[in-house]
């Protein structure tokens, strides 16, 4: 098995957004992926999914398949019924995996609940097949996301380790990553960078090429050991926005290869 590097449809999230003025379709997501020798689609946060029929959920697994692309899917919220339309859209894509975030507008719950939650709904995504990763992210502490995984206890749930979401909470990545590597599932790729304003007024805290900003890849590779526990890495990116369209979608591009490049020659 080893562990597959994939792309998110974060990595073209200009792209696939209206902000360009010929979005990609998904299917032209995937067809780019599998041109850059990608076998796997992480279809995360994308909004037009959540209204797709059964039919059109169908025929975006059947171009994954025609292109020998594996899907996994990425959510946010927990909300038990929330969580079991995800399950079933994982069951038409093929996904054997769901990310997801607890806290969304209107719902940020306690670990309480949020233990409650996944010991009521994994039975369901076991019997599936289907496994559930919590992101690390800055609106809930890493250490209460771990709380909730060790009391539910269950294999089917474990972390999406993103150590750049969590700097800003002031959680150090290496100190999250130490915390989470034995309940990691999933991997999120994206390098990161702090770059002074103009003025010297504060910083921006954005993405960066992989290799060239603050993660320390080889660390985080030596705790989470993903090609021994076959845990897959997913390209992310933090790319602002440029002066132009052409610039961005260059740059966006660009980014997704040195990312690969990079992941490949480890």
């Amino acid at each position: 098995m080893g562990s597959t590097i994939g792309l998110s449809s974060y990595a073209f999230f200009w792209q696939l957004s209206e902000h360009v003025s010929q979005p990609l379709s998904i299917h032209q997501a995937l067809e780019r992926s599998a041109a850059l020798g990608v076998e796997l689609f992480q279809i995360c946060d994308y909004a037009p999914l959540e209204s797709m029929t059964d039919a059109e959920l169908a025929q975006v697994r059947a171009t994954a398949d025609s292109l020998g692309i594996g899907l996994e899917l990425g959510t946010k919220g927990i909300a038990p019924e929330h969580l079991r339309r995800f399950l079933r859209i994982a069951g038409i894509l093929g996904a054997p995996l769901l990310r997801t975030m607890f806290n969304v507008p209107g719902h940020a719950p306690s670990a309480d609940e949020a233990v409650e939650i996944f010991t009521e709904v994994l039975p369901e995504f076991e019997a599936a097949g289907v496994k559930i990763a919590v992101e690390t992210y800055e609106q809930v502490p890493t250490s209460r996301i771990l709380e909730v995984i060790r009391r539910v206890g269950d294999p089917s749930l474990g972390i999406c380790a993103d150590p750049a979401n969590t700097v800003a909470a002031l959680e150090l990545p290496n100190p999250v990553i130490d915390a989470v590597a034995p309940y990691v599932l999933n991997m999120h790729i994206k390098d990161f960078a702090f770059s002074r304003k103009e003025g010297w007024v504060g910083f921006t805290y954005s993405g960066a090429p992989l290799g060239e900003g603050l993660l320390d890849y080889d660390y985080m590779a030596g705790m989470f050991r993903p090609h021994e526990r076959n845990i897959n890495q997913i390209v992310e990116h933090w790319l602002p926005w440029q002066d132009s369209e052409a610039e961005t979608i260059r740059l966006e591009n660009q980014w997704t290869q040195q990312s690969l490049d990079f992941l490949r020659s480890k």
